[in-house]
């Protein structure tokens, strides 16, 4: 099962792992200089249906992380513009390195992923990763994760979707103080760097709400056929 690669982020050599992981089959294909068809268009579909909710709900990179924030330790925030970086490492480690330079080279995404290093004990990566996922929260997923950009690109135009209400916030300012990962939900509360945990839609006043398109679309319906009726 190997040979077919999953939406979440993980190490396919691990000796548990039922599928590949989506990244580093992009990464080895863009070394062979070819297309990953299969790849891309699972990240693709996923995209378009949930976008990001896959790093809230499914990643069990993502849920290492958040089991090592129970643990009592000083948190280091995290500026909001450092989410970019995972762009950067996207394109860098995952496409132009392995292009250019083939998997033999140091950044290469394999021999820096810490979901590879914690799942084959490599000492270096597991000694890094350890110690920034105990003082930040998500620091891999907020700053370095190449899926989550990918997955996060989507969260504008995914099928499901955060939607506010504005008329029923109350500015309170909860919303923000819920979420872990320096989003403005009362702003935009699908950006590209919302991980989906859906903490903020417990502020209280129902602003927040899950939902998708289509329920957008229907409730816009509803609205022109009020003002037609009346």
């Amino acid at each position: 099962m190997h040979t077919v690669c999953g939406p979440v982020f993980h190490c396919y050599a691990c000796p548990l792992a039922l599928f590949g992981c989506p990244i580093g089959v992009i990464a080895q294909f863009s070394a062979l200089h070819l297309f990953p068809y299969f790849a891309v268009g699972l990240l693709v579909a996923f995209g378009v249906m949930i976008g990001s909710l896959v790093c809230g709900w499914m990643c069990p990179f993502g849920l290492l992380q958040d089991v090592a924030a129970k643990v009592p330790a000083p948190r280091f925030k995290v500026p909001r513009w450092m989410g970019h970086f995972r762009y950067v490492v996207l394109i860098g480690t995952v496409l132009a390195v392995p292009y250019f330079f083939g998997e033999g080279h140091p950044l290469f995404i394999c021999r820096i992923c810490p979901a590879g290093g914690l799942e084959k004990a490599l000492p270096d990566v597991v000694s890094a990763a350890v110690a920034a996922i105990f003082f930040t929260i998500r620091p891999w997923c907020r700053i370095l994760c190449p899926l989550g950009a990918i997955f996060g690109f989507f969260n504008r135009f995914s099928l499901f979707t955060l939607d506010l209400k504005e008329h029923q916030c109350t500015q309170c300012g909860r919303c923000r103080t819920l979420c872990s990962y320096g989003v403005q939900p009362d702003k935009t509360p699908n950006a590209d760097n919302c991980l989906r945990c859906l903490e903020c839609t417990r502020c209280g006043p129902g602003a927040l709400k899950p939902a998708t398109l289509l329920d957008e679309t229907t409730e816009l319906s509803d609205q022109k056929s009020d003002v037609n009726a009346s």
